[in-house]
């Protein structure tokens, strides 16, 4: 975790507490006191961190979610996972992410309860979103078709459901966490690989359009 600078930003202080939160949260849930216990604990005036997430919970958990994809992006940069096939990257990835959160369950818990809530669904729907954007650039995606949004979506997907195995795994080294994920990961892969075959198989299929330009322009 980088160092306070010198009066600080409120974006800063934001940046600074995000991952400071859910060791207080697990027990305030994530509520101002949280806040204010993060911050007098770094040496932050509590009435000035709580400016830092004037959204109150939903601001703490986006916060704590950023934090959480920078660690990852600090601990697997892109020349480190270029060495890996596409799937380790993946998996790479999102037990990286499990890693980080490992201390903290009680905390996601509290923080996904807060975001299945009716109201706050467009709001997870981002942060999933943003999450699985990032893994997707890291791993080297560089789609700009449909694929881009497809992979993303499918990620989330993988990802969301693997945390909920996550949760309440009490397998030694969260084993049965990863056997879930490798299964889902396996699906995954299966599907792009179906879908990049009947890609290919439909190039090559007779286009319609052309047919008929050549019957109304045919070669001379």
């Amino acid at each position: 975790m980088t160092a306070l600078p010198d009066d600080p930003t409120l974006d800063e202080i934001r940046a600074y507490l995000a991952p400071r939160l859910p060791a207080h949260t697990a027990f305030d849930g994530w509520t101002p006191a949280a806040v204010d216990s993060a911050a007098s604990e770094a040496g932050i005036d509590p009435g000035i961190a709580r400016l830092a997430f004037p959204g109150g919970a939903i601001d703490m958990i986006d916060a704590w979610f950023a934090s959480i994809d920078a660690r990852m992006a600090d601990a697997l940069p892109v020349e480190k996972l270029a060495a890996m096939k596409v799937r380790a990257r993946i998996r790479a990835l999102i037990t990286t992410r499990l890693d980080i959160v490992r201390p903290d369950r009680e905390a996601l818990r509290r923080a996904l309860s807060i975001l299945s809530m009716p109201l706050n669904l467009p709001k997870a729907a981002r942060l999933g979103w943003r999450s699985a954007d990032l893994m997707w650039q890291l791993a080297g995606d560089t789609a700009t078709d449909y694929n881009h949004y497809s992979k993303r979506l499918t990620l989330s997907a993988v990802y969301g459901s693997t945390i909920l195995i996550f949760l309440d795994d009490e397998s030694e080294g969260f084993q049965e966490t990863e056997a879930f994920l490798d299964r889902r990961i396996d699906n995954v892969m299966q599907f792009e690989k179906a879908k990049a075959q009947f890609t290919a198989r439909r190039e090559h299929l007779p286009s319609l359009s052309r047919f008929i330009g050549r019957l109304r322009y045919p070669a001379v």
